[in-house]
């Protein structure tokens, strides 16, 4: 079996996928859609490392990393007029998401269970390039999330510079909820990404983790120092 079968099988047991038909019948339980974003492009960085793919993600209100997107009110709209509804007020731009674009449904982690259960969708919608940059000028522009619940849009990087950058560092930052597993699980079904080259960059990503806990240690008894001190 190879690497990439692997990675999918794994993910699909560990967060227990929902068709969309399957989450739609759920009793009671609340819904969220969100959005991958993403175009080819020929650009390079620094005229020399070949992009390959855009991807955008939104900082989020909490300092977290996610896809565009929100709650959907069922009584009142379907699931993709909801998303386009969040997308327009997030990204300022009016996108078509229909249900061919719907790549998976889940049961969020971490759900109380004494709250309704909460089940994201998500969804991956091509763009051509030129778009992706309406999308990203609209979003700091005319939408009327921005500096709000909406921090900005960001780029996800896909490529790994010398000193072990890009893909790696980006994965070792914060996601909420199921974010980073949605992004991997999109890289490789969508071929943007090699299983090899994914594999090396979270487990490169991992040990980024670990140093960062060791500065955030030093930090906090640097101001428990001060703090004694004063």
């Amino acid at each position: 079996m190879s690497l990439k079968c692997y990675f999918l099988i794994g993910y699909q047991m560990a967060n227990g996928q929902l068709s969309r038909a399957e989450a739609l019948a759920c009793s009671g339980c609340r819904h969220a859609c969100h959005v991958m974003l993403y175009s080819d492009t020929k650009s390079q960085l620094f005229g020399r490392i070949p992009i390959r793919h855009i991807i955008l993600m939104q900082m989020r209100f909490d300092g977290m990393l996610g896809f565009p997107g929100g709650f959907v009110n069922q009584s009142q709209e379907s699931l993709e007029a909801g998303l386009c509804r969040e997308l327009e007020e997030e990204v300022g731009v009016a996108l078509s998401i229909s249900e061919d674009d719907h790549m998976d449904a889940q049961h969020a982690p971490g759900t109380s269970p004494s709250s309704p259960r909460l089940i994201t969708h998500f969804y991956v919608k091509k763009l051509e390039e030129e778009q992706i940059r309406e999308v990203e000028k609209a979003s700091v522009s005319t939408a009327t999330d921005h500096g709000q619940e909406v921090l900005g849009m960001v780029r996800v990087p896909l490529y790994t510079t010398k000193g072990g950058g890009g893909l790696s560092s980006f994965l070792s930052h914060t996601f909420i909820g199921n974010a980073r597993s949605q992004l991997v699980n999109s890289l490789l079904r969508l071929h943007l990404v090699a299983p090899e080259d994914l594999r090396k960059a979270l487990k490169h990503s991992l040990k980024m983790h670990a140093r960062s806990a060791v500065d955030v240690q030093a930090v906090l008894e640097l101001t428990e120092a001060e703090r004694e001190q004063s």
